[in-house]
């Protein structure tokens, strides 16, 4: 929701590449071995119908893949609904009104698998260990934890974040002692 705002602010001044990160392969305890993306049909996911939701979307182009986005996130982190099946990525391809015929066409395709393993690959080699992490322009990448900022915020949290994570690279991690924080930070 975040972004979604910002980037309405920001325009084409802003490229979000979104790309396909598997957070149950890295809490997997099956094993260096095994891949999430190479499991059977009968393998019950925890995301990979909703990651192979957003290549389907961006088969379509960066506006029905960034609209997907923004719904699927919102479905999942705000209205904490179940997004685990085929047939919920579907009803968010039909919620973000993304052509539903050729959106199931590349999402059945067992290459959107392969490229969730690419995607996550190439993640892990930056040294990506979770979600969301920016990687910028110069290569640098930063992971960040947070709640939603009020929306008349949006902008001034993204500065600040901008500031820190891709101006200032000798910050290696800002983390803030649990219990207090989360208590109040989404109010």
């Amino acid at each position: 929701m975040w972004l979604a705002r910002v980037k309405e602010e920001l325009g084409d001044g802003l490229e979000i590449n979104w790309r396909s990160f598997a957070l149950e392969q890295i809490n997997s305890k099956e094993g260096d071995e095994w891949k999430a993306w190479e499991q059977g049909a009968d393998y019950t996911s925890r995301g990979l119908w909703a990651l192979r939701g957003g290549i389907a979307a961006r088969a379509q182009g960066t506006d029905a893949h960034n609209d997907y986005m923004e719904k699927i996130l919102h479905i999942k982190h705000v209205e904490r609904e179940d997004i685990r099946t085929r047939e919920a990525v579907i009803a968010v391809a039909e919620a973000a009104e993304i052509d539903v015929g050729e959106f199931t066409s590349v999402l059945d395709d067992p290459a959107t698998l392969q490229q969730i393993g690419i995607d996550h690959e190439s993640a892990l080699e930056r040294g990506v260990f979770g979600t969301p992490t920016f990687v910028f322009e110069d290569g640098t990448s930063a992971f960040l934890k947070m709640f939603t900022p009020p929306g008349d915020e949006a902008m001034g949290a993204f500065n600040d974040f901008m500031g820190i994570a891709s101006r200032r690279k000798y910050f290696g991690e800002l983390k803030r002692p649990q219990p207090p924080w989360p208590r109040d930070a989404g109010n």
